[in-house]
């Protein structure tokens, strides 16, 4: 995970999402700040901005720190806060992390996970003879609990997780692909080559 610049809402979300949104709440006698009652089904008017969200963030997981293709079916808008936890954020643009479908179903409910929006610059650093990647030792000891239960809750660690970092860092050192392109499709390989004094000369 690397810090995410949080970007501007489009224009018409305003119309088309926060107020309708509020204003089915309103009139199901629902306020804002009410957790969702379990059976009820909100009205999923964030789901026309997907496209809007991934071209927002350039295609950027908030988790895993890729970019993937919106063709590929996997983008997904996560609620940060969760719609159960607080109904009014269901229709707030700053509420939402653009992410790939994996991350995105292990946060689910839970509110263990570190906000990409206020993370701090090189929190994780990444062991490229695996691929994984752990807290940064200079964090609190505070710091470092969140940051483990991030990877945890996020699986971030999993096997298929850990090869892409190491194969994204060997296909560089292969010359298989250049550090701009690892900027743009790996963003947090790239900032961990930067950061580790990984670059290669002439590149």
């Amino acid at each position: 995970m690397i810090p995410v610049k949080k970007q501007v809402e489009p224009d018409d979300f305003e119309m088309k999402v926060r107020q309708k949104g509020r204003l089915w709440l309103k009139d199901h006698g629902l306020s804002l700040d009410d957790p969702k009652p379990q059976k009820l089904n909100l009205p999923p008017y964030w789901q026309p901005f997907n496209k809007v969200l991934w071209e927002k963030y350039s295609g950027t997981c908030a988790y895993l720190a890729i970019f993937f293709e919106f063709a590929t079916g996997a983008s997904s808008t996560d609620h940060f806060i969760p719609k159960s936890k607080k109904l009014g954020d269901a229709y707030e643009w700053d509420n939402y992390r653009l992410s790939c479908l994996g991350p995105n179903r292990n946060k689910l409910n839970f509110e263990d996970v570190l906000d990409p929006f206020e993370l701090v610059k090189d929190s994780f650093f990444i062991n490229f003879l695996s691929g994984k990647m752990a807290p940064a030792q200079n964090l609190s000891a505070n710091m470092k609990r969140l940051a483990e239960a991030t990877i945890a809750r996020l699986d971030l660690n999993s096997p298929q997780c850990m090869k892409m970092r190491a194969r994204h860092y060997q296909n560089y050192e292969k010359g298989e692909c250049s550090l701009n392109f690892l900027k743009r499709h790996s963003p947090f390989v790239y900032q961990e080559i930067c950061r580790q004094n990984l670059i290669k000369a002439g590149t």
